[in-house]
């Protein structure tokens, strides 16, 4: 949960979101609508898509890209590494203090033109960065005049905090689009002003004269424009199933570490992220919690938060780096994208796939929470036979407290909205679908299928 009276750059860019869309398309009903899912045009009578999701994975994706410095590798996990660097360059990071000299190599992405064209964009990536590695990556965008956005940093990261301290980049703008955190917004898009296109540019770096390389499996970037709404569609009951997801609660973390965003109080995203990473056989050694107090109960759930944590945001809801952070688990890949309905989420548990979701809400309008928050994670991990949710959800009191069912209804819509009033009667911002989802780097046919169905091509 976001700290209390914190207003998170979520409430910025969602209420830009909510005002870019204002009289716009008509919600998503289904996961083809909602995603985009398919490369021809609407159907008569359809509504119209609000995401596009597109991934770089394969060897001939990697390949497609303007390489400079780097190579394609081929394998079960096909990616991109550092062959010849370019050159050397050197790096001041603002959060440690330190210059530092670096190798570095270069790969963008060719030209993605949008299915959707967007309000906003949200890069996300898989990686594994050695020890005297990093990585940035950045995104330039294609406005619907035919412009071009300047390049914008969307993250400089390393799954460690060893060499360089994990972070977004603040005050990037050029008066027309913003990036607030990990989120490229247009500025005023109830003028009409979208985003068209755009391309990917990782910058690969390492120590000078190593070996040392980070390796790139998952490069994509999620579009969006979602209609502007206070309520959503009822979708229908289709699935009773309940996942075996370990439950954790944020809560009995509080006030340990408090460098990573005052503890445990702040964690429902690293916390979400460690329960279904650990759900798909994700798990840290000794060696990798020796740096944890012994006396701390799930000592996985801090190290989570460590290793998410965003040195200028200051807080662990960084939602790349949180999916960043599932795909260093052997074997694990993560997305960002937004979903269309909770019948995108039925498509996906059906298929053995749980999903985290970000949502807000006031403590009257999700029965059974207990609270209010302007801003939350939790795992959706089934539903009952009624058609209710079935959450693990990190703010509880203790472990044995986390799982919880919401009313399908009340879930749906605090959800799905982008618009809602807080308690004071203002209007502020909701998430607009917003949903982490992690999977294997080899799924089943039937999660490949589920995935696909969500607008997530292997």
């Amino acid at each position: 949960m976001s700290r209390a009276g914190q207003p998170s750059r979520r409430t910025v860019l969602a209420a830009a979101v909510a005002a870019a869309v204002a009289g716009g398309s008509p919600p998503a009903a289904s996961a083809a609508s909602a995603t985009g899912a398919s490369d021809d045009g609407d159907a008569e009578g359809t509504p119209a898509r609000t995401v596009d999701y597109r991934g770089w994975t394969t060897y001939a994706d990697w390949r497609s890209g303007v390489a400079d410095g780097v190579r394609a590798q081929a394998g079960l996990r096909p990616g991109v590494v550092i062959a010849a660097p370019l050159g050397v360059v050197d790096h001041t990071d603002p959060h440690n203090r330190t210059t530092a000299s670096w190798e570095y190599a270069t790969w963008t992405s060719p030209l993605h033109r949008l299915a959707v064209p967007a309000t906003e964009v949200i890069a996300s990536w898989n990686a594994s960065t050695p020890a005297g590695s990093w990585l940035q990556i950045e995104v330039i965008g294609t406005y619907s005049d035919g412009t071009d956005t300047p390049w914008y940093v969307m993250g400089r990261w390393a799954s460690g905090d060893q060499d360089i301290k994990r972070s977004s980049v603040d005050g990037q703008t050029d008066g027309r689009s913003t990036v607030w955190t990990d989120t490229l917004t247009i500025d005023d898009a109830a003028g009409g002003l979208r985003l068209d296109a755009y391309r990917l540019r990782l910058t690969l770096y390492r120590r000078p004269g190593t070996d040392a390389t980070p390796t790139v499996w998952r490069l994509g970037a999620m579009g969006s424009d979602v209609p502007d709404r206070f309520t959503v569609p009822a979708s229908v009951p289709g699935l009773e199933r309940e996942l075996r997801v370990p439950r954790y609660s944020q809560e009995i973390h509080q006030g340990q570490y408090p460098e990573y965003d005052s503890g445990g109080e702040a964690w429902c995203s690293p916390t979400s992220s460690q329960m279904i990473v650990e759900y798909w056989g994700g798990r840290l050694t000794d060696e990798q919690l020796a740096w944890v107090d012994p006396s701390y109960a799930d000592p996985q759930v801090c190290h989570a938060a460590r290793h998410t944590y965003d040195h200028q945001y200051a807080g662990c809801g960084n939602w790349p780096f949180n999916a960043a952070y599932a795909a260093t688990f052997q074997d694990l890949q993560g997305v960002v994208t937004r979903l269309g309905s909770l019948t995108d989420l039925e498509t996906l548990i059906g298929a053995g796939i749980p999903a985290m979701t970000s949502q807000s809400f006031l403590k009257e309008e999700l029965t059974g929470a207990g609270y209010g928050t302007s801003g939350h994670l939790m795992a959706v991990v089934g539903f009952t036979a009624e058609g209710d949710v079935i959450a693990n959800d990190p703010f509880s009191a203790d472990d044995a407290a986390v799982r919880r069912v919401y009313p399908r209804r009340e879930f749906e819509n605090v959800w799905l909205r982008t618009k809602r009033h807080n308690a004071t009667g203002n209007v502020v911002s909701g998430t607009g679908g917003v949903c982490y989802l992690y999977f294997p780097a080899r799924p089943s046919a039937r999660q490949c299928q589920a995935l696909t169905a969500v607008g997530i091509r292997m």
